[in-house]
């Protein structure tokens, strides 16, 4: 493998990590918003989710995008969408210009894989991208637009090895901040899981939430049935649309929390694409946090670009719907877009106490704690209490839960897996201590992150799991 020439067009995804923790840990700025929490009944928080995964090239050694591949091959499949999916990726930098040069007051959350961030610039889409840093680091649009970070190449979490875990989520960062700069990475501070995949193992629930608090995020999007109160039932419907305090406990009995914002529903793009949640929205009201009367909140997640209603009727729907809010006025209708973190920064300056949150905690983790008391734990009692339940209980798993519970990450799916831990296990034997500057270190950490892509696994075995053989026999050859 030529390295010099696959050195020259390596994302930044590490090398610069000090100055990234710095700036992830200087965000003591508000967020800047135009709207009063008094006169808020309730709001809506939409997130569109884009992706595409980096795969090996037809020819020679190099990686590509995936949609770069798909312009290349547009009678394959439906990739004859390649130019729509590229017109989604900036589409809102076209929308949300043109709505606040009219008067309106859109609302976006922008959850985009660092693959997808490096794709756009491995395909010399600097027009995309312009698009997408006009209302990211334009002042104008900063109440507009907000960003949400994730694992850079669309790893699932509970399936992640714990120590790439951090990796992923500093990756995606440097590469955001490659972008678009370090002030527009200053003020990201919510993060969107892949397939809203939430782990529910003890430890891996744990490792995650202190990778996030370390690398400076605030909040968590998690889907509604992936958590679960502290004695097993379901969120209560009206505590669905508040701020919730996740809380996990390792098998060392160590307790960590972060807040969430709570998913609703299932993962539908026509939820979002048809502005369902809108009309949610419109049919609650404002409850109490503690003492204060706080507005609720409706927040959803949906692909940006895939199917026919995000392509079609999207942007058919998202342009007049802020024209209705305006007209109906909010000292009439009190029903507005809020972003997740102004959301969080408006409660905060209410004086809400966050103790105040209601608590939740990982799906399926009450029967382990109603066996075992999390202060008394340790890691050999808590695999015996988790062996006993799977002996007792054949639907009882700590494979984590997702936006879907008909799909799992890590059935069937072992000839990925092995791989993806073998590898990662080589590579922090051989690159833990040395310089992250190194081009032979930043090289085989890309293997690594690539090969642990959900994609892989997500669109079933043959000519994807054959990617990820390449790409894992690729890795092996820099980390032997």
């Amino acid at each position: 493998m030529n390295l010099q020439s696959i050195v020259k067009v390596l994302p930044n995804i590490c090398g610069d990590e000090q100055t990234i923790d710095t700036t992830m840990h200087q965000q003591d700025k508000p967020c800047v918003s135009n709207l009063s929490l008094e006169k808020i009944q309730s709001g809506f928080a939409c997130a569109l989710h884009m992706h595409q995964p980096t795969i090996p090239s037809e020819s020679g050694d190099g990686l590509i995008s995936n949609l770069q591949f798909m312009f290349e091959n547009p009678h394959d499949g439906d990739n004859h969408n390649a130019g729509v999916f590229a017109w989604c990726y900036g589409r809102m930098g076209e929308f949300i210009p043109q709505l606040v040069d009219s008067g309106l007051n859109p609302r976006i959350m922008l959850d985009y894989s660092g693959n997808l961030l490096w794709g756009l610039r491995q395909m010399g889409r600097q027009d995309i991208l312009d698009k997408l840093k006009n209302i990211t680091t334009n002042a104008q649009y900063f109440p507009h637009v907000e960003w949400l970070g994730t694992m850079w190449s669309h790893a699932v979490v509970p399936s992640t090895p714990i120590p790439d875990i951090k990796l992923h989520i500093r990756a995606w960062q440097e590469q955001f901040a490659s972008i678009f700069g370090l002030e527009a990475l200053s003020r990201v501070r919510g993060f969107s899981p892949p397939e809203m995949h939430l782990p529910n193992h003890p430890d891996t629930l744990y490792e995650f939430i202190k990778a996030l608090k370390e690398c400076g995020y605030r909040w968590l999007l998690v889907q509604e049935h992936t958590v679960e109160r502290l004695d097993g039932s379901g969120l209560q419907e009206k505590d669905k649309y508040l701020p919730n305090c996740l809380r996990a406990y390792n098998s060392q009995g160590e307790q960590i929390s972060i807040t969430v914002l709570i998913k609703t529903q299932g993962s539908d793009t026509k939820l979002v694409a048809q502005n369902q949640p809108y009309h949610q929205a419109k049919g609650i009201s404002r409850q109490k946090i503690g003492l204060l009367d706080v507005p609720s909140l409706v927040s959803q997640i949906a692909d940006g670009e895939n199917g026919g209603v995000m392509m079609n009727e999207y942007p058919r729907d998202f342009l007049p719907l802020w024209e209705q809010i305006k007209g109906n006025g909010i000292e009439k209708s009190g029903v507005v877009g809020i972003n997740g973190s102004e959301y969080l920064e408006l409660l905060n300056q209410a004086q809400v106490d966050q103790q105040e949150y209601p608590i939740c905690q990982a799906a399926g983790q009450h029967k382990i704690w109603q066996r075992i008391s999390p202060e008394q734990s340790n890691r050999e009692s808590v695999e015996s209490v988790i062996t006993q339940l799977q002996q007792s209980e054949p639907s009882f798993h700590v494979d984590g839960a997702s936006w879907t519970n008909n799909l799992s990450w890590v059935k069937g799916y072992e000839n990925v897996l092995g791989p993806m831990n073998h590898l990662s296990a080589l590579f922090h034997s051989k690159f833990d201590n040395v310089d992250t500057k190194d081009p032979q270190y930043q090289q085989a950490l890309l293997y690594n992150l690539l090969l642990q892509t959900s994609c892989f696994r997500y669109w079933g075995q043959g000519t994807w799991t054959d990617y990820a053989k390449e790409i894992y026999q690729r890795g092996i050859s820099l980390v032997s």
